[in-house]
């Protein structure tokens, strides 16, 4: 009688299993595994391949004896990150075009509706009035010269395409999945003699910055995150922001009160080796806009910044809907 009961009750015990998940109050029966994976983007011929980093505590900052090292790198702290996915190559120019020059019509056509009449309606921001390639490279390679609103609205349009919320690194994210585990100046390992193998950058990039994922990628499968392009993350950059206690946090991120500075990371191939280190920031200018003729400048491009572009991450957790809405509505004037 025993046994019996007990096949009946595992039985019973399936049967409302199948149930519950068929009805989906069960997310995490069927949820998918944390591993890397392609993304395409409906209606386009967009794919991305984004690489699972699984969350922990990030080392960043450098030790005081790293060559090259400069004073907005300390002290080397820990973040706690929870777990995300980044993409394994920069973004292309074959992936950005097919959004950029769609979305400043119709941000052009929304705002010269909205400042019909007015007499200084024609200076809104235009497309670019040259090649931003500069002659470099378009189908593979890294698209660059776009400003940090640019790179955000090309995740928005991501995060509309496909469901998923698609945003930049935080500056904490950066650093440590371009680490992926290494605590050395370089992902590699502290021989700058190496960096070749990996990173295309001033000493053998030819003045030019060249295809995606030609070098070696670092131990987390991740491409040219020494290099190349350098890379827009979301922080503002404070010099000082390590030595804070509130930046020593649980997913730290110094979020933009300004337009000026905010924080590139990477190094590209305009750069010495030293630029190149896991741990090395650059702030933003605004001379990155000095050839642009507008008046005023654009939103959408820094005539002047062919040395950096972006990749994007996509967080585990999936921010509400409400959330997402929120932080997609900044805009330029914003900050």
């Amino acid at each position: 009688m025993i046994i019996k009961y007990m096949e009946a009750k595992k039985i019973l015990s399936a049967l409302f299993t199948v149930v519950i998940i068929s009805a989906g109050s069960v997310p995490e029966l069927s949820a998918q595994p944390f591993t890397s994976y392609t993304e395409a983007v409906s209606g386009t011929r967009i794919r991305l391949e984004m690489v699972a980093v699984k969350g922990g505590v990030a080392t960043i900052g450098s030790p005081g004896k790293e060559p090259g090292r400069k004073d907005d790198e300390g002290p080397v702290h820990s973040v706690e990150l929870d777990a995300f996915w980044m993409g394994k190559y920069e973004i292309t120019w074959d992936q950005y075009e097919l959004f950029v020059y769609p979305a400043i019509s119709e941000e052009l056509n929304a705002r010269a509706n909205k400042n019909r009449g007015k007499v200084d309606a024609v200076t809104s921001p235009t497309p670019p009035f040259t090649d931003m390639s500069f002659g470099m490279g378009k189908a593979g390679y890294p698209a660059v010269n776009m400003t940090q609103y640019a790179a955000l609205a090309y995740c928005k349009w991501l995060t509309e395409k496909t469901g998923h919320f698609y945003r930049l690194p935080t500056e904490a994210e950066w650093e440590y999945a371009c680490r992926a585990g290494s605590g050395e100046a370089y992902s590699f390992g502290n021989d700058k003699n190496q960096l070749a193998e990996y990173a295309w950058y001033s000493k053998n990039s030819n003045e030019k910055y060249h295809k995606a994922g030609t070098k070696k990628p670092n131990a987390w499968g991740l491409y040219d995150m020494h290099g190349n392009v350098a890379e827009w993350t979301l922080d503002q950059y404070l010099p000082d922001f390590y030595k804070t206690p509130e930046s020593v946090k649980r997913n730290a991120w110094a979020k933009p009160a300004t337009l000026y500075p905010r924080v590139v990371r990477g190094g590209s191939w305009d750069d010495d080796a030293e630029d190149l280190r896991c741990a090395a920031r650059l702030p933003s200018e605004a001379s990155w806009k000095l050839r642009d003729p507008q008046i005023p400048k654009s939103d959408w491009w820094n005539t002047d910044a062919s040395f950096v572009g972006f990749r994007v991450v996509r967080p585990l957790k999936q921010p509400s809907a409400e959330e997402i809405a929120q932080y997609f509505a900044r805009q330029p004037q914003d900050f």
